[in-house]
């Protein structure tokens, strides 16, 4: 019998962000805890603020290029600042109709060597890159036609969810809202 701690099966972690630049400031946090070969799947509805997440976490590792939706290239390597991680794989999915094309493109693969990738669109990509992912769901909470605050529901699974206090506690500046 082991005396480590029982790991949750699901340690959902429930952050609210109060606009795009906000947003963008939790991708910076969440990149502070990333390590190469990590797996960040974004899912929300058009215009939920997956790429402004995603600039955010490219912002939080030293990407100095412009980061926008990858859309019609799928993957684009985006090289990142001094630290363990050289390079962000920023890909969208949204395009994609087979399990077969997002197979095609070695996502797991290019992680492998002083990388992370950070998916648009990644529930697409959930069922072949496997349970170790952190998928965060954006949603636009119906708050009137001024808001611009979100909601993010992160979901480790995998390594993440040894993980969960490291993530939880990067993040405590958004998971106390209400």
């Amino acid at each position: 019998m082991s005396d480590a701690p029982a790991v949750p099966a699901q340690a959902v972690l429930v952050a609210r962000t109060s606009g795009p630049d906000d947003t963008r400031a939790f991708g910076a946090a969440l990149a502070a805890v990333l390590r190469p070969g990590d797996v960040v799947l974004l899912t929300g509805d058009l215009g939920a603020g997956k790429t402004v997440l995603a600039q955010g976490i490219a912002a939080g590792l030293g990407v100095t290029d412009s980061v926008t939706s990858p859309t019609f290239t799928l993957v684009r390597p985006l090289p990142c600042g001094p630290g363990p991680i050289k390079t962000m794989h920023h890909a969208d999915l949204y395009r994609l109709e087979h399990r077969r094309e997002v197979v095609d493109l070695a996502l797991g693969e290019l992680v492998e060597d002083e990388a992370v990738a950070v998916i648009e669109w990644g529930e697409a990509a959930s069922p072949v890159l496997g349970a170790d992912t952190l998928a965060i769901r954006l949603e636009a909470p119906d708050l009137g036609a001024d808001e611009t605050g979100r909601v993010l529901t992160c979901m480790p699974g995998g390594t993440w969810k040894a993980r969960a206090g490291e993530l939880t506690a990067a993040l405590a500046a958004w998971t106390g809202r209400g």
